[in-house]
């Protein structure tokens, strides 16, 4: 079974700011606010939502189809995609434009204030999902934040083709109005926000949490340190709380984590629990780390940290996955 990962792929450029933004903010001069904020150190790391999601299901030897474009930059960080088990045969090279970029400032309470260059991003809707499903096939398309028009063509040509696909618009939510949501949610298999961007989709769509569930499968929902909530299609809700971390380091590309071992667990075969209680330990992972794809998966140390967290009977279902 081949999962396409189509969203961003980027390039991460992380600092930390050792204070809080909140004591610089001041709520009624936001119409003025000038700040430079003097950070600690400047890592620059690999990213974007398809590649942090395809690098971590590579590592669970899910075989992922990563489906984005970018620039001509992009040699040393497909090298590292292949050799790590993502297949790169669905990227696009721009001729004119770089690589996205993710430029991101944390302080000290894990609070971020970022930006986002598009670059070669935004030709991504010019790849076909029709074109890649006849030399590929494609059991489900995850559909990330990306260029907005590649969102939309990408859902549709899964809709036409009747291919099922994961809806996941997370942070381009900000820019869509109500129709354009639900166009991009309509029929997916599974629908993954979390729990500030639920809040948004309903207001942007007018609709109840019910009837969205009528339009798709499985709704997920990640609620941060309070773990995640999953509805299934019959109206059943699983609650699943977070690994215990051992140090909080990095939040940036926690999500992208979450969704890679859950679609990887839940595609195996394993309950929506046990799929929930897989991406929060790879999760944590990410947490634990300085940029999004420098994690590693020890398979015996996961196993323990799941059992620890959630049972031995949790351990013994999902090392059937982490082969």
């Amino acid at each position: 079974m081949t999962i396409a990962v189509s969203a961003s792929i980027a390039t991460d450029h992380l600092m930390r700011f050792p204070g809080k933004f909140s004591d610089v903010l001041l709520a009624d001069q936001l119409q003025h606010v000038s700040l430079s904020f003097l950070v600690d150190d400047l890592v620059i790391r690999r990213g974007g939502v398809a590649g942090n999601i395809a690098y971590a299901m590579g590592l669970l030897r899910r075989d992922p189809l990563l489906v984005g474009s970018v620039g001509a930059d992009f040699g040393e960080y497909r090298n590292w995609l292949e050799g790590n088990g993502v297949d790169c045969s669905g990227v696009r090279i721009s001729q004119t434009a770089h690589t996205a970029r993710f430029v991101c400032t944390t302080d000290e309470t894990m609070a971020q204030i970022a930006s986002f260059y598009p670059g070669a991003m935004s030709e991504a809707r010019d790849i076909s999902i029709a074109d890649l499903a006849e030399n590929h096939t494609l059991d489900l398309v995850l559909v990330g934040a990306n260029d907005p028009d590649a969102m939309v063509r990408h859902t549709r040509q899964c809709r036409e083709l009747g291919i099922a696909f994961a809806a996941d618009p997370s942070q381009q939510l900000a820019r869509l109005d109500g129709e354009q949501a639900l166009d991009l949610i309509d029929g997916a298999a599974y629908l993954f926000t979390n729990e500030y961007e639920w809040g948004l989709l309903l207001q942007k769509t007018g609709l109840t949490p019910e009837e969205i569930s009528r339009r798709v499968g499985i709704r997920v929902t990640t609620l941060g340190a309070k773990g995640v909530v999953i509805v299934d299609p019959d109206g059943v809700e699983v609650n699943v709380e977070v690994v215990p971390e051992l140090s909080k380091v990095d939040p940036t590309g926690v999500g992208d984590a979450f969704r890679a071992g859950f679609l990887t667990g839940h595609t195996a075969g394993l309950s929506l629990e046990r799929a929930a209680q897989l991406g929060s330990l790879i999760a944590v992972l990410v947490l634990e780390t300085v940029g999004t794809q420098e994690w590693t998966l020890d398979r015996e140390r996961a196993l323990e940290r799941i059992g620890a967290a959630y049972g031995r009977a949790a351990a013994t279902d999902i090392a059937a996955v982490l082969n």
